[in-house]
């Protein structure tokens, strides 16, 4: 096990009607003037948004909004937030909503101190100091950002997708009903299923030595997600299903299954890419690009993949073919995932063999000409893996 460090300040309020604390956490956090950031109309013609409202003029706090954020989170409508969260002298802002939201939430916070163009921390040219205080609401169990130390925004009309992690951008606070969850589209909640799945696989394909409890937690995760899923696709108002993959999407992101282990993310950099040109939701990215990375690092992980067919799938273990049982494991991934509606090619996201010399070219490396830590690619892996993908 590697040395670590590790802080998850984040207050979480979960179960039923936790909304209906919004104002008490944020008078908790010293709040009189919140804006209240959210995405598409469903938050108010549901009357969460009131509800968030009232919560908060129940304790004197005073609120404006800003809604339009969309899939895939866009710096022009940072900008916008940034700009009002300055004239209306805001002290906290409150996402309501999934993953875009928040970090659209993250992105205005860390703009508004912050003198220069708040892109400059995600290319590099700048680091977070500090950013305001941000609380959320979560209605989209996915990207785990409500307790996490991560953001992602596009730029360039969406053409650029680029993440940034800092210790700062760890919410103050997370409010989470489960029930709130209970009327997304099937797809969307596999989309979610996808998202919080890969940021586990993520961690766990790593080739760090003696690991085993962070192993055991993230295969306890994985099969807990494997368990619920299918019982939401069948009853969407299951809560205690919905209450299991609320709270697993944010463990999943918390990082409190990578600490003291390198962690991959390859597949995650080439996910963005088809969000980026094809528009593609991120989990549906990932439920294509994870089975084509597994497939063609195999050779290189077959312990690691065996382990995840056994403990996960519940594979035996053949001893003779070892490298038969490690196969399992891609194979039960992408049958699991297309059993929640989920595609695992690229032509079901419309992307056609032509456009790969695009997105490899175009693909961020961690790192001076490689990606990711488990088997770490250059670009004519990164090519070959697309392919795979088709």
């Amino acid at each position: 096990m590697l040395n670590f460090e590790f802080c998850s300040p984040t207050q979480f309020y979960f179960g039923k009607n936790a909304e209906e604390k919004a104002g008490q956490a944020a008078q908790k956090f010293g709040a009189s003037r919140v804006l209240i950031h959210y995405g598409s109309q469903s938050a108010k013609k549901s009357g969460l948004i009131d509800r968030v409202k009232a919560s908060l003029e129940a304790e004197g706090i005073e609120s404006v909004e800003l809604g339009g954020v969309v899939p895939n989170p866009r710096l022009e409508l940072v900008y916008q937030g940034i700009e009002l969260a300055r004239k209306e002298k805001i002290d906290l802002l409150l996402a309501v909503g999934g993953g875009s939201v928040i970090d659209s939430a993250k992105a205005i916070g860390l703009g508004v101190p912050y003198e220069g163009d708040v892109w400059d921390f995600f290319t590099g040219k700048a680091v977070p100091k500090s950013m305001v205080p941000l609380g959320s609401v979560l209605t989209i169990p996915a990207a785990g950002s409500e307790g996490s130390l991560s953001v992602v925004i596009s730029s360039d009309g969406g053409r650029s997708k680029l993440g940034l992690n800092h210790p700062v951008l760890r919410p103050a606070f997370a409010i989470m009903n489960p029930e709130l969850t209970m009327t997304l589209p099937p797809y969307q909640t596999a989309c979610g299923v996808s998202d919080m799945m890969a940021h586990i696989i993520e961690r766990y394909l790593s080739n760090t030595e003696e690991v085993e409890l962070t192993d055991r937690l993230c295969e306890g995760a994985l099969k807990a997600i494997i368990h619920e899923a299918p019982r939401v696709m069948e009853d969407p108002n299951h809560y205690g299903a919905r209450a299991n993959l609320m709270w697993a999407g944010t463990l999943a992101h918390s990082d409190i299954m990578g600490v003291g282990r390198q962690q991959d993310w390859a597949s995650h950099r080439m996910g963005h890419q088809l969000s980026a040109y094809f528009d593609a939701a991120h989990g549906a990215s990932l439920a294509v690009m994870l089975p084509a990375f597994m497939r063609y690092t195999l050779p290189y992980g077959i312990k690691r993949y065996a382990q995840f067919a056994v403990r996960i799938f519940d594979c035996d273990y053949d001893f003779a073919n070892p490298e038969r049982t490690a196969l399992q494991a891609v194979e039960r991934l992408t049958a699991f995932y297309r059993s929640i509606g989920l595609p695992t090619t690229l032509g079901e996201l419309g992307v056609s063999e032509s456009d790969i010399p695009m997105m490899t070219r175009t693909i961020q490396m961690h790192r001076e000409n490689e990606l990711g830590n488990f088997h770490p690619l250059g670009y004519e892996d990164i090519e070959k893996i697309y392919r795979l993908a088709l």
